[in-house]
This record gives structure tokens, sequence and C-alpha cells, in this order.
């Protein structure tokens, strides 16, 4: 592990506005700020919107400042990646924004119900070989909805065609309210100070000439969700590590035929 990392995991301990609980804390148990986060963490009771899947952070952190009256969470297991926008809130003195680092099957030992007010999805792996994996897949949207307020809204934010279809489809077999659908989100027209918002990923993908698709809706009235009996096209999908780790090794290749 680089040094680099190791000094990340270190600081993560002591900064203020991480919360990092152990598996005896979330296993099978309700962690200590269940029902709390509004109160004992952010010190009032404004709405709190959760990123699962934060990456670097740089959601919410933009969110957090866009909107001041607003509590924001971002939920991820990296914690060097975390470290970036752990730091960002603190150095800009948000009160607003703080990180939790823990898998995303245990929110309901974290989170009361009704204790979240939207949910944000932004750039996750699409996981085509397993539905039950996907963030937008009925074992989660299920999960969120325990968790969440009465017509709380989830945004999802993907390049991938296959996951913005996959749930759109799965939206349109449960009959789901949903307020914007686009497959082309700054081609769409659509006027949102978020769009000023690009996490590190998504600016990656759009140099690359990909368009980001974005959907937002809501859970209410399911009480049974039932994945869609579709066949969806996969597409090419790769994490931004193993593109880098492919670019590296076609340039590799590229230098050592120059050299022969």
């Amino acid at each position: 592990m680089a040094k680099n990392k190791l000094a990340k995991f270190a600081e993560m301990k002591i900064l203020t506005n991480v919360f990092q609980p152990t598996h005896e804390e979330v296993f099978r148990t309700d962690y200590k700020l269940k029902g709390k986060w509004g109160e004992q963490v952010f010190g009032n009771h404004h709405p709190i919107v959760l990123e699962v899947g934060c990456g670097k952070g740089e959601y919410s952190v933009g969110l957090g400042e866009l909107y001041p009256e607003k509590n924001f969470i971002g939920l991820d297991i990296k914690g060097a990646r975390m470290w970036t926008g752990a730091k960002a809130a603190l150095e800009k003195g948000m009160q607003n924004v703080i990180f939790l680092r823990t898998h995303a099957e245990v929110l309901e030992s974290i989170f009361a119900p009704g204790e979240i007010s939207e949910i944000w999805i932004t750039f996750p792996d699409p996981q085509m070989a397993k539905a039950r994996k996907r963030l937008t897949g009925t074992r989660f949207l299920s999960l969120y909805k325990k968790l969440m307020k009465e017509n709380g809204l989830i945004h999802l934010k993907t390049d991938s065609p296959f996951l913005y279809q996959y749930t759109a489809e799965l939206i349109k077999r449960n009959q789901l309210p949903v307020n914007v659908n686009t497959d082309d989100l700054y081609g769409s027209g659509i006027e949102d100070k978020i769009l000023g918002i690009k996490t590190f990923y998504e600016q990656q993908w759009l140099s690359r000439g990909k368009t980001i698709k974005y959907l937002q809706f809501s859970l209410a009235g399911s009480d049974q969700l039932v994945e869609p009996d579709i066949d969806i096209e996969k597409d090419d999908y790769h994490s931004e590590a193993r593109f880098m780790a492919k670019q590296l090794k076609i340039e590799n290749e590229k230098r050592h035929g120059l050299e022969r």
C-alpha cells in the first residue's frame, strides 16, 4: 500500500467530520447514532441527504455548498477516496457535510425509518452480472424505502447505458413516480444549479464523449418491488482504475514498439 494512502487512513481516524463504525457496531445491531444524526451530529433538524457511493465526495461537498439548509452524508467504503471530500469540507468550514465509511448493506443499522429525505447515487458500478449488487436494484431500493421519508427523492447519475436502462425499466415495471428522466443530461436543456457539480469520474466520462444519464424518482406507493423482466444489452462500462491501467498498458506497448 502506498505511503500516501496509509497517511490518509491514519488521518481519517482523527478527522472530526468522518465516522467509521466498526463491524461490531453495525452488524445485527443499531449504531449509536441511529435516529440521532440531526440532533447529535449536525445540531439541527434539517433534512438529511445521503450520497451512496460518494467516492471522493465532490457531490456531497458541492451539494452542501448549494444547499446550506440541508445536511449531507457521503457514504463509501473506500477511505482513501473519501479523505479528499472530508478534507475539503473541513477546510471550507462546512458544518452540514460529513462522511460515513461503511458498507451500504448495513444502512438499516445506521439510520432510523424516515431519517433520510433524499438519496444520491452518483456513477456507481452497474454490476451488470449481479442485480443483487446494483445500487438501484430491488434489494437496495427496498432498503432505502425503509429509511426515507414519504415521497423522498432518489437521484441517479450514470454514464452506463445498461444501468440507466435497467433502472428506467424497473421504475416503469413498478409504476414509480418519475420527475426527471434523460439519457443526455447536459444536452437536455435542463436548467438546474446542481449541473455545475461534476465528480472526478464524471469529468473523465465527459472528456471521452460519453453522455450522462439522470433519473429522479421516488418510491412512493411501492409495497413489493419486482425486477424488470427484460433483456438489456451490456455496455462497455469499466472503472476509472481499469481504464487507466488499460491506457498505461497501451502506452507501454507503443513505447516498447518504438524502442525495438
